[in-house]
């Protein structure tokens, strides 16, 4: 008969070795996403860690092994603004803490990939991993890995394992549209961003809640590719449209990119047409007109990563942010109808 300690006894390593009828060395070589495991075996084990909810136990491994104050960051971005600076406070933040950073950015979201980069960080070491992974599909290939370190990321998928936090991109995407529609606007335009980015998902959604919201009707969105040459073929291409009086972009990129293109095809941003765009980069500010934008705190988003995952090495409970608030930033590129 089991009793209540026994109930409470978090699963081990052992315990999924028993239901998945492999050895502890296999589970192991499979938390570690070792090449050399057959599908099968891996399926089966995988299937027992969701079986019995097992994590691996940080205090136990730093006590089989030895810490190497090492952080990673896996980064699934390509040079955007926003990712960058949250890369620069967590280096800036494990290092007051004493701890190195090894940033491994991935030139694609392959599973092969991915599952390569977290090996790799694996093997050097780390004692856990920030993930700045803005595509749903890098959290379903860690999630079937079940990744053998804690990790914390900085965008929210749903069903990702481990934690995560994140700036609140819906209420941001919310509050620039509701500020075009006091405004005065109602026939509003979003150029969004590419399909499966959690960013983008969010901020779409931002959009058509508040449109929905205020009782307006929705021009189906553009899906971009966050680039300014988007935006400036976009510009070029609405200009010829003008069923509308009012852009969001999903980024600022493309929403600079989309003024240069109206201004090539002849349209006067505001006096003809409203554009405003989300994250506030530092040439925003100084654009003609200036931008319109939603100013987001990425280097706090990077200290608060370091916080929660240092908070799980070290066995003290884990901090309870909340998401970070975005702030309008009102200029000259967006006014009144």
């Amino acid at each position: 008969m089991s009793t209540s300690s026994d109930r409470a006894r978090m699963p081990s390593i052992r315990d999924v070795a028993r239901l998945a009828g492999v050895s502890h060395q296999t589970v192991s070589r499979v938390l570690n996403d070792h090449p050399s495991i057959r599908p099968e075996t891996k399926e089966r084990v995988l299937d027992a860690i969701r079986v019995l909810d097992y994590r691996p136990n940080v205090a136990a491994r730093a006590l089989a092994t030895s810490r190497s104050n090492m952080l990673g960051i896996l980064s699934a971005t390509t040079g955007e603004f926003g990712p960058t600076s949250s890369i620069a406070a967590i280096e800036d933040a494990a290092r007051a803490e004493g701890y190195s950073v090894s940033t491994l950015n991935l030139p694609d979201t392959t599973p092969e990939v991915i599952g390569a980069a977290v090996r790799q960080l694996v093997r050097e070491a780390v004692d856990g991993i920030v993930v700045l992974a803005p595509q749903v599909r890098v959290f379903n290939v860690l999630r079937g890995m079940a990744v053998s370190v804690p990790f914390v990321s900085l965008q929210t998928a749903s069903g990702s394992d481990g934690f995560s936090h994140s700036a609140d991109q819906l209420a941001g995407a919310r509050m620039i549209t509701e500020y075009l529609i006091r405004l005065g606007h109602s026939d509003i335009l979003h150029l969004a961003g590419p399909q499966d980015w959690i960013e983008a998902e969010s901020r779409m959604r931002g959009y058509l809640d508040a449109m929905r919201d205020a009782d307006l009707p929705t021009i189906p969105p553009i899906r971009g590719d966050w680039t300014a040459d988007f935006g400036w073929f976009a510009g070029q291409e609405l200009a010829r449209r003008r069923d509308f009086t009012a852009v969001f972009a999903a980024n600022d990129l493309m929403a600079i990119g989309l003024m240069h293109g109206f201004r090539d095809a002849g349209l006067r941003v505001p006096i003809d047409v409203s554009v405003v765009g989300f994250d506030d980069i530092p040439v925003a500010a100084h654009v003609a007109p200036p931008l319109t934008t939603v100013h987001q705190d990425f280097a706090e988003l990077g200290r608060r990563a370091v916080r929660i995952l240092l908070a799980q090495l070290r066995g003290e409970a884990v901090p309870e942010f909340g998401p970070v608030v975005p702030v309008l930033c009102g200029r000259e590129s967006a006014a009144s109808r």
